[in-house]
């Protein structure tokens, strides 16, 4: 281990991806072995998940919540959902994974935890490009990953168009014309 965060580690979706395809190609060419496979994935798994427990266990409630990096990293965050372990809910994970992903000028409209679908809008104070639909789905492209791993519940990400400004009807204003002196006419 070198010391330094490793900043292209797979997220838990694809790992999970990865891991499922391998017991697959397995079970396809000897299902004994691919039985023992699976049993050393759940012990490994019960494993980590007991030590992961141990450490979030051990950082919280810790004067400067040394727990906050943890929770902030997608690596490690991603292993916490994994294991049930967050401590976070659902929407205080959704709000790390937008902070992450750099979509801070997004507010969440709709959190719908049932069919794991989220709303989005701009905020009215920021924004977030040029409205270009290449920007808009580069930014989705980067909330989904980053949704992969704080919170993988939800499964649909909708950017809802802006709302135009409500424009506010024009007053007529009607009173009398100033006084013109006699002498003007």
């Amino acid at each position: 281990m070198t010391g330094a965060l490793d900043t292209k580690a797979p997220n838990a979706q694809q790992t999970a991806a990865r891991v499922e395809e391998l017991l697959d190609r397995l079970a396809a060419q000897d299902p004994a072995s691919a039985a023992a496979a699976e049993e050393l994935v759940r012990a490994l798994m019960e494993f980590y998940g007991a030590g992961l427990a141990r450490v979030v266990g051990l950082l919280s409630g810790r004067s400067g919540s040394p727990l906050t990096a943890l929770l902030d990293d997608e690596v490690t965050a991603g292993l916490l959902v994994l294991h049930d372990l967050h401590p976070d809910d659902l929407a205080a994970r959704v709000g790390r994974a937008l902070r992450s992903a750099g979509a801070g000028s997004l507010d969440v409209v709709e959190l719908d935890e049932e069919q794991g679908r989220l709303t989005l809008r701009e905020a009215e104070d920021g924004g977030h490009g040029c409205g270009c639909p290449s920007t808009n789905t580069a930014l989705r492209e980067r909330i989904e990953a980053s949704l992969s791993c704080f919170a993988p519940e939800v499964t649909s990400v909708e950017i809802a168009a802006e709302q135009p400004a409500r424009r506010e009807p024009t007053l007529l204003q009607i009173g009398r014309r100033p006084a013109v002196p006699s002498e003007a006419r």
